[in-house]
């Protein structure tokens, strides 16, 4: 039955432990941002190549997806708030050797490591609001707000980072980290409870490996493939990744405290909110890898002003996240996701009307549409996973939830960044009368590379090159941004179909 009647309603101290839930959230979305805006500088100071610059994107979020399984079995051990502690310090100091990386690849294994640390941060936090919230309603404000906090830092990332970038070098936007670890190691003993599973078993090693090593090596798989079209390598490594998978799913049905809860998949309301909410972040994250690309290195904006035309579209995620609880209690849960995926496909769809020589209006309102449209999706999904698990199962639902929605993230970076370099490189196969043939290999790399490479070049060759190497990217883009309108299409239809039977109201999810 429903708690909607019964569940006590929250005071001043969870909502004050709320905002310390909320700041891991609010770091995590200004990380993405900012380093959005530094690949231009990245790629001038570090000259990594495509892959390395992939590699120092997304290492971060596929170490973040391959341990929050291992993390969330790792705080009902020991306790979520001492989990959100440790992680809380340990990401602090990760931040700061990502700063002060000397090259590309220690700021790959830095970034990694700031991502074994956020791992400990997120399955806690939603525990923890779980436990914080207990009536219907307020729970659902409760993860609207921590999913705003998330919009504010994709507000506050660019435009802080731009000033960072302005005024500093490239990793100063890493040591953004510090103060925020340092409030919630301050408040987090006096405001959040201990809590921990009722049957908190030790971690199961061999699946902790299976489950990292199938991500890895699945995403190198994937990046070889990108890198070097379809070779014997990128397709050992990705079947290697499908059968270290398979023999973690059939390790989990046989140990008696799995490290991964599969029973929570029969729960289709579940299932249905977690594939909705991976394939939301996948082609929004996936779009937003070029978005500051194409600010800076097509139209030519200054990162401070790349950073300030990112509110409009920020200003509307989190207008539209405010709005959820508000919303859901006149429309179906189901039919609200249904509008919100719609409406960020047709976003997706504008983003292919920008141009190499302008768009700017075109790409903030194509933005204003995704973030308007997804940020109410993944605000439901997320209480829907929540509320649609008992609560002594919550630490894996909310495990899983940040799983999907990290692995959503840096699968949508690798899989369609990696096309659209692929798309890029296949645009720039003719490269400009008087460019070497080493400058070509350069410039055909990366934009950043090409635009670096156009500034030591005479007027007219760097014109001609960047004729070419501009409109490749754009066209790479639109086909970026297609591809991510059909997914979204498509889970808009299944959501509608898997989730037609009405909740409550007053829940706004299933009952527990």
């Amino acid at each position: 039955m429903t708690t909607t009647h019964t569940a006590p309603r929250a005071g001043r101290r969870e909502w004050l432990g709320l905002a310390v839930l909320a700041l891991p959230t609010l770091l995590i979305a200004m990380d993405m941002t900012v380093l959005h805006l530094a690949v231009p500088a990245l790629t001038a100071d570090l000259a990594p190549t495509g892959t390395e610059l992939l590699w120092i994107t997304d290492s971060y979020g596929f170490l973040i997806a391959g341990m929050l399984i291992t993390m969330g079995t790792l705080g009902d051990r020991i306790g979520r708030r001492r989990l959100l502690m440790i992680g809380s310090a340990s990401f602090g100091v990760a931040s700061v050797l990502a700063a002060f990386s000397p090259t590309a690849l220690t700021l790959i294994l830095s970034r990694a490591l700031l991502g074994v640390a956020g791992a400990t941060l997120m399955p806690s936090t939603l525990s923890l609001i779980r436990t914080l919230f207990t009536h219907p309603r307020q729970r659902t404000l409760a993860v609207s707000v921590w999913m705003t906090c998330f919009a504010a830092g994709t507000a506050l990332g660019p435009v802080v980072g731009g000033v960072l970038l302005n005024q500093f070098w490239w990793g100063s936007v890493f040591l953004l980290g510090v103060p925020v670890m340092a409030l919630i190691l301050a408040t987090g003993p006096f405001l959040l409870p201990e809590t921990r599973g009722e049957r908190a078993a030790g971690l199961d090693l061999i699946s902790v490996l299976l489950s990292l090593t199938a991500v890895l090596t699945a995403v190198y798989g994937i990046k070889h493939l990108a890198e070097h079209s379809p070779t014997t390598t990128s397709l050992a490594w990705l079947a290697v990744g499908g059968v270290l998978g398979v023999v973690f799913v059939r390790r989990q049905r046989t140990l008696t405290h799995p490290l991964l809860d599969l029973g929570l998949f029969r729960n289709t309301t579940f299932t249905a909110s977690l594939l909705t909410q991976t394939v939301a972040v996948f082609a929004m994250a996936g779009v937003m890898f070029f978005q500051g690309q194409y600010l800076q290195l097509v139209l030519g904006l200054s990162p401070l002003r790349a950073g300030l035309w990112m509110l409009p579209a920020t200003a509307a995620g989190v207008v539209g996240t405010l709005c959820a609880p508000l919303l859901v209690r006149w429309i179906r849960p189901a039919h609200l996701m249904a509008a919100g995926l719609t409406l960020g496909a047709v976003g997706l769809i504008t983003l292919t009307w920008t141009g190499s020589d302008g768009g700017l209006p075109v790409l903030v309102a194509g933005f204003v549409a995704i973030q308007m449209g997804l940020g109410p999706t993944l605000t439901l999904t997320t209480d829907v996973i929540l509320s649609s698990v008992p609560a002594q199962r919550v630490g894996s639902a909310s495990a899983l939830s940040e799983t999907g929605s990290e692995l959503g993230t840096a699968l949508g970076i690798a899989v369609l960044g990696s096309v659209g370099t692929a798309l890029y490189r296949g645009g720039m196969t003719s490269p400009p009368d008087g460019l070497g043939e080493a400058a070509a290999a350069t410039a055909g790399d990366t934009l950043g590379a090409a635009v670096a490479l156009a500034e030591t070049l005479p007027a007219p060759l760097a014109a001609d090159l960047l004729g070419l190497a501009r409109p490749a990217f754009t066209g790479a883009f639109h086909v970026v941004a297609l591809i991510g309108a059909a997914l979204v299409a498509v889970i808009a239809v299944t959501v509608v179909l898997t989730l037609r039977t009405p909740p409550t109201a007053d829940a706004a999810v299933g009952t527990a």
